[in-house]
């Protein structure tokens, strides 16, 4: 038992301050009116992203041995609570996604997520931005850019126009790898990930908007003014290349998730993985009704070691995976 390594990964006086941490993040929304809430970690549905692996288990329940799903977020459950009324929510929530270790990631993590009812996409970036503020004080100003813009100025490309044989030629170049078969997300998400993210934030907030129609996820969609293309109405904030929010305008069409949860099972067995159970209580909290808004999941852990100067996520949690 003694080469057993048992020690935490971060040191006491680190968690200490992450503990302040917290409390000034329960703070900033107390002084807000917004209420905080639990919801369960385990529900009847996965995240079907392609870009996401969702871990189950076998449970007994009253209903006998079911499958349940590690949430990736608390997206569904808290969606619910804003259509039976809540008004304004906020959590900070354990989540899970397998696969994901390393600098930036853990298998388990801590999400801060919140809804404001009636918000627009424009309110919530500014309160995102006051919530950031309030750890890294030292942060610079905040730039507002277009998906289109970043792929334009870094690699000279328009990413909604330019063909798919050229996107899988010029990831292969930037990515060392043979994206010749790739979808056009993979190769998108690639030069993104490679080229440009690693520059973003870097002198300030930068905040990106317009992503492509396909990576909407549970975001509604609009049309870019430029040439009518259908963009997602979501927006991800970075600061030193480190991403730290994802925030949309929030879908509330019953129908229109239901297809695209579909949608997605059918292209995860395109891609070989295995299919992810449809949460279907969201799909009927939609169907009785949640209010319009917008809503933001922004990861702790990231946001704490900027904060606290540390290099990885790990050295702000007090047991980071593989620890055991």
């Amino acid at each position: 038992m003694d080469d057993i390594d048992w020690q935490p990964t971060a040191t006491i006086d680190t968690l200490r301050a992450r503990a302040r941490s917290l409390a000034r993040i329960r703070g900033f929304f107390s002084e807000r009116d917004v209420l905080e809430v639990e919801t369960p970690i385990l529900g009847h549905g996965g995240s079907t992203d392609l870009h996401l692996d969702s871990l189950s288990l076998t449970a007994t329940t009253s209903a006998g041995r079911e499958r349940l799903w590690l949430q990736t977020s608390p997206e569904f459950h808290m969606k619910r609570l804003l259509a039976a009324g809540s008004g304004p929510i906020f959590q900070l929530a354990r989540s899970f996604r397998d696969g994901e270790v390393g600098q930036r990631h853990n298998l388990e993590f801590t999400m801060l997520e919140w809804y404001r009812p009636g918000f627009s996409l424009n309110d919530l970036i500014d309160e995102a931005e006051a919530l950031i503020r309030l750890l890294l004080p030292w942060v610079g100003p905040r730039r507002l850019r277009r998906y289109r813009e970043l792929f334009r100025d870094y690699l000279e490309i328009d990413p909604f126009t330019t063909s798919l044989d050229d996107l899988r030629r010029l990831a292969s170049e930037q990515g060392g790898l043979d994206m010749t078969d790739s979808p056009r997300d993979d190769c998108l998400d690639l030069l993104m990930s490679l080229v440009i993210e690693p520059a973003l934030g870097q002198e300030g907030i930068d905040v990106i908007i317009d992503y492509p129609a396909s990576q909407a996820a549970l975001a509604r969609r609009r049309y870019d003014p430029e040439d009518g293309a259908e963009v997602a109405a979501r927006f991800e904030v970075y600061v030193q290349g480190l991403e730290l929010a994802n925030g949309y305008d929030e879908l509330i069409d019953a129908d229109e998730q239901a297809w695209r949860f579909a949608a997605d099972n059918i292209e995860r067995g395109d891609m070989g993985k295995s299919p992810v159970d449809i949460d279907a209580r969201l799909v009927a909290a939609l169907q009785a009704g949640m209010p319009e808004g917008s809503g933001v999941a922004l990861g702790v852990d990231r946001l704490i070691q900027l904060a606290l100067g540390k290099q990885s996520v790990a050295e702000v949690m007090a047991f980071a995976v593989p620890v055991s």
